[in-house]
């Protein structure tokens, strides 16, 4: 009898420690992850675009997803019925979140069709459509860096994640593990292409979660700052 006592409060006591243990493992991994790059830290603001919304929309002070839909929105529902259903609805509860459409003025009737497509009656106010002249779009889009330029029609298929500082992040060096292996060359992740769904649910989703987890720590006072800058890789490639 006494032998079943004691196994019982060992069996106990390994049930309780197991999972204390295995979180004191994870603690140091989520205070030494690598925060997501700085690719860019020259985006403009849309300050001189107007929108729909009681308040100004700015990209200063929020985390934002940044696209271009053109002067034919409707053309472009793909991408932003993709952007929606796995970035938008996933995100929109996060704090400071926003997405933010930039099109040309004169496009507002098409903005709102597209907006009664792919809201489905649900709460798309952390989404946003801003109008302006096109050479500001331009200029805004020229801020960025990017892979592709903007078609004719003013869209692009790839949006950009504008931190609350106006930089621009995504990844320096995006080559997966095999390439590491293999000592592939480095290339870069400027922007994401919509159309790819694959890249959306996991590399963009990815790396809207560390850009959270780096805000959460800074308000907390853990967040230690080793982000790697454009500069710093390409010093690293020249050595």
């Amino acid at each position: 009898m006494e032998y079943k006592k004691i196994s019982r409060y060992v069996v106990l006591g390994i049930l309780f420690f197991l999972p204390v243990t295995f979180l004191l493992f994870l603690y140091p991994a989520t205070h030494n992850y690598a925060p997501l790059d700085t690719v860019n830290n020259s985006v403009l603001d849309v300050d001189k675009f107007t929108s729909n919304a009681e308040d100004k929309v700015l990209l200063k002070d929020h985390i934002t997803v940044l696209g271009f839909l053109g002067n034919n929105p409707i053309k472009n529902s793909t991408a932003a019925l993709n952007l929606k259903e796995l970035v938008y609805d996933k995100f929109k509860g996060f704090k400071k979140f926003q997405i933010v459409i930039l099109m040309p003025k004169g496009t507002e009737a098409e903005a709102e069709k597209l907006k009664a497509e792919i809201s489905s009656y649900q709460d798309l106010r952390f989404w946003n459509f801003v109008f302006g002249e096109p050479n500001d779009i331009k200029r805004l889009f020229f801020s960025l860096k990017k892979e592709d330029n903007l078609k004719d029609d003013l869209s692009s298929d790839h949006v950009f994640v504008v931190d609350k500082d106006l930089n621009q992040r995504g990844r320096l060096d995006d080559r997966t593990d095999k390439e590491l292996e293999k000592n592939k060359p480095v290339y870069s992740l400027y922007s994401y292409d919509c159309i790819e769904v694959s890249e959306i649910k996991n590399k963009m989703s990815d790396d809207l979660r560390i850009l959270f987890t780096e805000y959460r720590q800074k308000r907390k006072g853990e967040f230690n700052s080793d982000t790697r800058r454009a500069s710093d890789l390409k010093s690293e490639t020249n050595e």
